[in-house]
């Protein structure tokens, strides 16, 4: 991959869109759980505990390389990205409930990603055992990627709101901008892109079809509106790809670990659509809950 892609682009697309899911954050996010929990630890509890068991099964019955799997349960253990939010507003979901979920979902993270990858890494050992790996001083690293740009949008929220909601549709359409020209010109740039979408296209479609579903699915079957339950469907799957490449590619300095991401950053794309025009039917049919 290009070499100034890791060096500029990534950095940027990163703190932009972090920096973006910033600016539309309030301590009233973090403490929408404890109002209404339900919907919360449902959606979290599909992403954090059920989606890295289902990649782990999807890596094994694909038989993937070694570097690539351990790169899908990368993408597995990333938290939902702030295009979830966009999915979200297109098709009438809850998008309050979309930026607290990502907003927890992104520091729990700061814990449970590096557990994920380095019990990946463990297992499948690329390269051998000790060759990679997200210690004390890398964690830090991935720390700082995903909270810092955020600390700092919630702080110019907080200081000057009328500003940040000014730049809050400005910062999202940058970030898509940036997320796409980084994601497609990674792939673009590499002579292997033929390689990499035959070797993992179809793990990557599946894994992204079957969190959107089960991330319908579960609330749901629990009792949770349709409106809510479309939110936790974007949220539980669509990643935050970025992230998964900007750790693969600067904290872990390989390239391979990177494609799985690179790959579904893309398909995510128009699965997501798909699943937004067929569930945004029932959410019409379903009459919004009242309001105190």
């Amino acid at each position: 991959m290009n070499d100034s892609l890791l060096t500029i682009g990534l950095p940027i697309a990163l703190a932009v869109i972090m920096f973006g899911l910033g600016l539309t954050l309030t301590i009233g996010d973090f403490l929408r759980i404890g109002r209404d929990p339900k919907p919360v630890v449902l959606s979290l509890g599909a992403q954090l505990l059920l989606l890295p068991a289902i990649c782990f099964g999807l890596v094994l019955a694909f038989d993937l390389e070694p570097l690539l799997a351990v790169g899908m349960m990368l993408l597995a253990a990333s938290p939902g990205g702030t295009t979830a939010s966009l999915f979200a507003h297109l098709f009438r979901g809850d998008v309050a409930l979309n930026i607290t979920l990502t907003a927890v979902n992104s520091v729990i993270a700061i814990v449970t990603l590096p557990l994920v990858v380095n019990l990946a890494l463990g297992y499948f050992e690329p390269g051998g055992p000790d060759t990679l790996g997200l210690q004390f001083g890398k964690t830090m690293q991935v720390f700082a990627i995903v909270l810092v740009p955020v600390l700092v949008g919630m702080a110019v929220r907080h200081r000057a709101p009328a500003f940040a909601d000014r730049a809050d549709r400005p910062v999202r359409i940058a970030s898509a901008v940036v997320l796409i020209a980084v994601i497609v010109g990674a792939l673009l740039a590499d002579e292997n892109v033929g390689d990499y979408l035959a070797q993992v296209g179809v793990v990557t479609a599946l894994f992204c079809a079957t969190s959107l579903v089960l991330g319908y699915l579960i609330p749901r079957a629990a009792g949770i509106d349709a409106r809510q339950s479309l939110s936790s469907c974007f949220e539980v799957g669509l990643h935050n790809s970025t992230l998964a490449i900007t750790i693969a590619l600067s904290v872990l300095d390989n390239e391979t670990l990177a494609v799985p991401a690179a790959v579904y950053g893309v398909l995510m794309f128009p699965l997501a659509v798909v699943a937004g025009t067929v569930l945004r039917r029932r959410v019409a049919r379903e009459p919004e809950p009242a309001t105190a």
